[in-house]
């Protein structure tokens, strides 16, 4: 019986080729009916961070609405979006897809809020940042298999994670220490699919959190409008909709954009290609620039976009007095476990070693990280409220 990745003859010759993968760090029988990179992808789905990402905040926490973004949702969404390109692009949808789908397992509870507290909390012990932390998360803390901790990833997946924002010149922590064991070329670009996973992540990411945002009733479709590119969307929806209902503006808007991003970058890469006309994947690892890319125009009107949520979403003061709280919560959490792990649970206590230490500091981190939010908040309340059980 013939694998049956080995059809995948539509592909690109710049795209990554399964049946030439790099292999696994820990060497496995390969699946007779799984490409390397669909196992990859079946890996993280049935990862437990995988389904932690449910109650992690994108913006809102979970208990402030059930139609906003969690983690996991925009997960799904970027996911979409990267198979979109990536089938477009003529490039291995898998990869891309498990990429996606990887992307934020590292990410702590309450969104970047969570990341700042914690960053901050470790910054005399390397810092944090949840792009490690996912490397971290299927090289070494999932723990499924028999054989190994982690998933096991292919190399390819592993590099996509490791250079999610581009090639990595001067590697620090988790990142460092596992290029030191597995080399992942950290500075090259990664492979166009994990590109392709990178830029799905910014087209959802912009467009769901304006929908999110109005929802919430931070600003007004009219002030959304303003903006260039949504208010293409919106005057064409209206012309080709006359008296469409308010309450399906903004859906059918970020739809629309979506769809154009999408087409934007489909014919920026295919331009950028063609001049650089790589005989493979490795042609599109050591390019000067990114392959997957806005054009100069789209890139502007994005930059747009992200420039309105900072200043009308991201720092209003409803997100900043949820977000401070939250903060609070994380900072707590990483002081008195820090300083007594005598109160970690189970594996986390034995691997966590002396108070104070560098080594403790790193496994807390480790264990705030992989909480949600609902988790975080009944934690503090465990050891900070005398009358609620350990």
């Amino acid at each position: 019986m013939v694998p049956p990745y080995q059809y995948y003859r539509s592909l690109a010759p710049w795209a990554v080729h399964a049946d030439a993968s790099r292999g696994r760090l820990h060497a496995e029988q390969e699946d007779r009916t799984r490409s390397p990179f669909q196992r990859d992808r079946d890996r993280v789905l049935h990862s437990r961070a995988f389904r932690r990402l449910q109650y992690k905040t994108q913006v809102f926490i979970f208990h402030e609405g059930d139609h906003y973004r969690t983690r996991l949702t925009h997960s799904l969404e970027v996911a979409q979006i990267a198979r979109s390109l990536a089938r477009r692009l003529r490039l291995d949808e898998d990869l891309a897809e498990a990429l996606a789908l990887a992307h934020d397992l590292g990410h702590p509870p309450f969104g970047h809020a969570g990341e700042d507290a914690l960053n901050a909390s470790m910054r005399s012990h390397g810092g944090f940042d949840h792009n490690a932390q996912s490397l971290k998360h299927v090289t070494q803390l999932e723990r499924r298999y028999a054989g190994f901790d982690g998933l096991n990833l292919t190399w390819e997946a592993l590099e996509g994670l490791a250079k999610h924002n581009g090639p990595v010149r001067s590697p620090s922590g988790y990142i460092a220490e596992y290029d030191f064991r597995h080399s992942l070329d950290l500075a090259s670009w990664p492979s166009a699919e994990a590109q392709a996973a990178a830029l799905a992540d910014d087209i959802a990411y912009n467009n769901h959190d304006l929908e999110d945002g109005l929802r919430a009733g931070l600003f007004t479709l009219e002030e959304v409008g303003a903006l260039p590119l949504p208010r293409e969307a919106l005057d064409e929806v209206k012309l080709q909709n006359p008296g469409v209902a308010e309450e399906r503006l903004a859906p059918e808007m970020v739809r629309r954009v979506i769809g154009r991003m999408i087409n934007d970058v489909v014919a920026e890469t295919t331009r950028r290609i063609e001049a650089l006309n790589p005989a493979d994947a490795d042609g599109i690892r050591g390019a000067h620039r990114a392959m997957v890319a806005f054009s100069a125009q789209m890139d502007e009107a994005n930059k747009a976009v992200r420039a309105f949520l900072f200043e009308r979403m991201y720092r209003h003061w409803r997100v900043n007095r949820t977000m401070g709280k939250s903060k609070r919560v994380v900072q707590v959490l990483f002081q008195l476990l820090h300083g007594a792990p005598q109160m970690l649970p189970g594996h986390w206590r034995e691997k966590a070693g002396a108070a104070g230490t560098p080594l403790c500091a790193r496994v807390v981190g480790d264990y705030i990280a992989g909480m949600t939010d609902r988790f975080a908040l009944e934690e503090y309340e465990r050891l900070t409220d005398p009358s609620v059980p350990g």
